[in-house]
This record gives structure tokens, sequence and C-alpha cells, in this order.
């Protein structure tokens, strides 16, 4: 009976509760999730149980460009390639990737993916091509208004627009990735704007944003209700109490019942540190054949299909194709 108390609590408050949804616009920021978390790097890794190895090839050339090239080239030049990359990520030259080195150039790689995802986001959005993004080239092309009346209405009075609680979010951390405070964003700073999840100064205003919209009683903490928000609406009992465990195992570390600024940052913030360990064991996984905790450069070529891939990667998805197209092929 008080279980099914406690569910009808939950879903009451869930259902009365503030949406808390982010929209997605023309030029959003990574991908959130439902609660408003910032989606992990890796969550295209594994989608409804198949791998993906195009973020096993990311994670090691730390580039997306690079690695739909790599995909294209024989199995032999993707090994010369691999070869030459190997040597600069054994930092202490024994012949040999240790798990630390492999994690080191991985999050090396994340660094890399952030600034050239963001390098195309200023490309679209720098209107007048002089490498910079000042806000109103962002709010134009972000929220599609050209009218320059319109933009300059929506400007000065944000709230005059639908969304009007993104764009105050947007500005804030526009402002706060402007570090020379000339009005405009360089390419280094984008990076900061467009990814304000992986930049440490930036983590204030993400934690002070996520108090704004879940804090309903002004106490500096996100209780399990406030946590939960109306994402509950549709979600029968087995899910709310999957939530609860997750809320009090998982984020609540200190046991109190409440989420403070660090337990609020790591729930909010994915670790790619986290997620370069559990891509170094899926690699080691896939390529430590002798199992000495060690790959060696000659197991790492053996398996240069999954760290960069080559036309071999693609042969079986050939084999899917009509046999027209694999003739062709």
């Amino acid at each position: 009976m008080e279980l099914l108390l406690f569910v009808c609590v939950i879903l009451s408050s869930a259902i009365c509760g503030p949406t808390t949804e982010r929209h997605v616009h023309k030029h959003g920021f990574k991908e959130r999730e439902e609660d408003g978390a910032f989606s992990p790097r890796d969550h295209t890794h594994y989608e409804g149980g198949e791998h993906h190895p195009e973020f096993d090839h990311e994670a090691i050339l730390g580039s997306t460009k690079e690695a739909e090239e790599f995909d294209q080239l024989p199995p032999e030049e993707a090994r010369k390639r691999l070869g030459n990359l190997l040597v600069k990520m054994d930092k202490n030259q024994d012949g040999t990737i240790s798990r630390p080195e492999l994690k080191q150039w991985i999050l090396r790689s994340f660094r890399s993916l952030s600034e050239e995802e963001a390098r195309e986001r200023l490309g679209d959005t720098d209107v007048d091509h002089d490498g910079f993004v000042t806000w109103e080239e962002y709010v134009s092309e972000a929220y599609g208004i050209d009218d320059s009346h319109e933009l300059d209405t929506f400007i000065k009075d944000p709230y005059s627009h639908e969304d009007q609680g993104l764009l105050n979010n947007d500005r804030e951390l526009f402002k706060t990735a402007d570090l020379d405070k000339d009005g405009k964003l360089n390419a280094v700073e984008y990076v900061a704007f467009s990814h304000p999840e992986e930049v440490p100064h930036m983590l204030e205003v993400i934690l002070r944003q996520t108090l704004k919209d879940k804090d309903l009683d002004g106490d500096g903490f996100i209780n399990f209700m406030e946590y939960l928000g109306n994402k509950a609406k549709d979600k029968d009992r087995a899910w709310l109490l999957n939530e609860k465990e997750h809320f009090d195992l998982k984020l609540d570390s200190n046991k109190d019942g409440l989420l403070g600024p660090l337990e609020i940052l790591s729930w909010r913030v994915p670790s790619n540190e986290e997620i370069a360990e559990d891509e170094v064991d899926h690699l080691f996984a896939s390529s430590d054949d002798d199992h000495d905790d060690t790959l060696s450069f000659g197991e790492v070529l053996d398996h240069h299909d999954v760290f960069v891939g080559s036309e071999a990667t693609d042969y079986g998805e050939h084999l899917k194709k009509p046999s027209h197209l694999v003739d062709e092929l």
C-alpha cells in the first residue's frame, strides 16, 4: 500500500510539474536527454543492441571527416596510416600501447571532435565570413529570423519570442564563452559555446541553469520530485521505481536525498573520462589477442578495421545490398 501511494504521489506531481525538455533549434547544441542532461559522447555507439564501429574510428582519429576517409581506404593503406598514429600514441616509445596511453589518445580525439564540429557550426553561422560569430548572427541563424526588424525586436525583447527561455540560456552561455568580451566568438570561444559541457569554465553556467529549471523550492538542491519533473507523466510503476533506484544509488552519492552542486553536474554533464575508459576496455577486448593487457603494434594493425576502418570494413555491408549494386562495386 505504501509503495502504491508513493507511485501515485509521484505521478500526480509529474503530471502537474513544469516541462523542462529543451527545444532543439536550427543550429542547436549537442543532443540533450529528455531530462535536459547532455547526451554522452558515445550515445550512438550502441543503439538498439547494434554496435556502430564509426564511434571507435572517430575515437582514434579525432575527426569525423578522417574517419569517413579511412573507410574508403584499401586495407594496406589504412594499416600504414594507422602505424604512423601508433608511433605518436606510444608516448614511452616501448613499442606497445598501454591502457593509459590509449585513454589519453582517446580523450585527445574527443577534444578534436568537439573542435571540428565547432568549426563547422561556426562556418554555418558566420554570415559575413569574418571568422567570428556575433550574437546577432547566431540568433538569426539558430532561430531562423531573416527579417532585420524582427531580429532587432527579438534581440532587444527576448520575451517576445516563444523560445524566450532557450534564448536567455543561450545568451548566458554566449556571454560566458566570450572570454575577451568583444561581443563575438572566435573559433576557440565557439567550442566553449557549442560544447559547454566539455569546458571547465562553462560548468558554473550549466549548474545555474539547471537549478533555475529544476530547483522549484529554491533551496539550491534538487530532490527526487524535482529531478523527475513531468517526464514521469506517461510512465508506469516499474519505470518510476527504476528512476528512484537510479537517483538513490547512482546520483545521490552522499545519500542525503538531495542532489547538491557536484552531484548535479555529475548527472547533467557526461564524463568523457568514463567514456574513454569504456572505449579502452572495448578496444582491448577486441584486439589484445595474447591477453597481456598491452597492445603490440602488430595486434593493433591486425585489427585495424576495429580502430580506423577501411574498405574491408564495408565489405559485409556490400553483401547486404541488392546484387546489381554489389556488381557495380
